[in-house]
């Protein structure tokens, strides 16, 4: 009987044993394997990457050959040359360079008294000369 049973699953007792909770076979060389693996998945990264930046160094001489024919300049350039200037501008100054008040920000009696004539504006004639006389 056992002999038909293997005869009627193809002779798959091996995976019988393991489906029915046998243990697995180890196989003795699967460490060494495993790393083999990790090694081409390194290499095969570093390839990709080794790729990609060869691309990237053609489409930046591109770009470069682009910038030299128009006369365009790089962002890095343009923000090293306006911090030059700021630099450059505030070299003879003790302090730094003075940045222009909003409106609204201020002597605030200018602001009061601003307030204080646009509410005059819409006073009736004699209201407006009692605070006036003042």
């Amino acid at each position: 009987m056992n002999f038909v049973m293997k005869q009627a699953l193809g002779g798959a007792t091996k995976d019988m044993g393991k489906m029915l909770g046998g243990e697995e076979e180890k196989d003795p060389d699967a460490e060494r394997k495993e790393e083999e693996r990790q090694e081409a998945l390194r290499q095969q990264e570093e390839e990709r990457k080794a790729k990609y930046a060869k691309m990237e160094a053609e489409r930046e001489s591109i770009r470069q050959g682009i910038r030299d024919k128009y006369g365009i300049k790089k962002k890095e350039e343009k923000e090293a040359e306006a911090q030059a200037a700021m630099e450059q501008a505030s070299e003879g100054s003790l302090t730094r360079p003075k940045k222009a008040i909003p409106a609204g920000c201020g002597n605030e009696e200018e602001e009061e008294e601003s307030i204080v004539d646009t509410v005059m504006k819409f006073l009736p004639g004699p209201f407006q000369d009692m605070f006036n006389k003042k």
